[in-house]
Protein backbone atom coordinates (compact mmCIF):
# COMPACT_ATOMS: atom_id res chain seq x y z
CA UNK A 1 0.00 0.00 0.00
CA UNK A 2 1.16 3.51 -0.79
CA UNK A 3 -0.17 6.64 0.88
CA UNK A 4 -0.66 9.86 -1.04
CA UNK A 5 -1.70 13.00 0.83
CA UNK A 6 -2.87 16.12 -0.97
CA UNK A 7 -1.11 18.65 1.26
CA UNK A 8 -2.97 21.52 -0.40
CA UNK A 9 -6.32 20.00 0.59
CA UNK A 10 -5.11 18.88 4.04
CA UNK A 11 -6.24 21.26 6.78
CA UNK A 12 -4.24 19.59 9.60
CA UNK A 13 -7.29 18.42 11.54
CA UNK A 14 -5.13 15.55 12.80
CA UNK A 15 -7.67 12.75 12.58
CA UNK A 16 -5.13 10.64 10.72
CA UNK A 17 -2.61 11.19 13.52
CA UNK A 18 -5.12 9.93 16.08
CA UNK A 19 -6.11 6.92 13.93
CA UNK A 20 -2.61 5.83 12.91
CA UNK A 21 0.10 7.54 14.98
CA UNK A 22 2.68 5.02 13.78
CA UNK A 23 2.26 6.41 10.26
CA UNK A 24 1.10 10.04 10.58
CA UNK A 25 2.52 12.81 12.77
CA UNK A 26 2.97 16.56 12.92
CA UNK A 27 6.46 18.06 12.88
CA UNK A 28 7.56 20.97 15.06
CA UNK A 29 6.03 23.41 12.54
CA UNK A 30 2.70 21.52 12.67
CA UNK A 31 3.13 20.21 9.13
CA UNK A 32 1.92 16.69 8.41
CA UNK A 33 4.56 14.00 8.04
CA UNK A 34 3.74 10.43 7.03
CA UNK A 35 5.23 7.17 5.85
CA UNK A 36 4.50 6.71 2.15
CA UNK A 37 4.81 2.91 2.37
CA UNK A 38 3.58 1.76 5.79
CA UNK A 39 4.19 -1.73 7.12
CA UNK A 40 1.61 -4.29 6.04
CA UNK A 41 0.49 -4.78 9.63
CA UNK A 42 -0.65 -1.15 9.77
CA UNK A 43 -3.01 -1.38 6.78
CA UNK A 44 -6.18 -1.41 8.88
CA UNK A 45 -5.11 1.67 10.87
CA UNK A 46 -4.11 3.46 7.65
CA UNK A 47 -7.50 2.74 6.09
CA UNK A 48 -9.17 4.08 9.24
CA UNK A 49 -7.01 7.21 9.04
CA UNK A 50 -7.99 7.82 5.42
CA UNK A 51 -11.66 7.32 6.25
CA UNK A 52 -11.39 9.72 9.21
CA UNK A 53 -9.98 12.59 7.15
CA UNK A 54 -12.76 15.21 7.03
CA UNK A 55 -11.47 16.75 3.79
CA UNK A 56 -10.58 13.42 2.10
CA UNK A 57 -6.96 14.46 1.53
CA UNK A 58 -5.60 10.92 1.94
CA UNK A 59 -5.56 8.49 -0.98
CA UNK A 60 -4.48 4.87 -0.67
CA UNK A 61 -2.98 3.05 -3.62
CA UNK A 62 -3.13 -0.71 -3.17
CA UNK A 63 -0.30 -2.74 -4.70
Amino acid sequence: MRIEVDLVTCENHGQCVFAAPEVFAFDDDEQLMYETHPATGLAEAVRAAAAACPVRAIALVEH
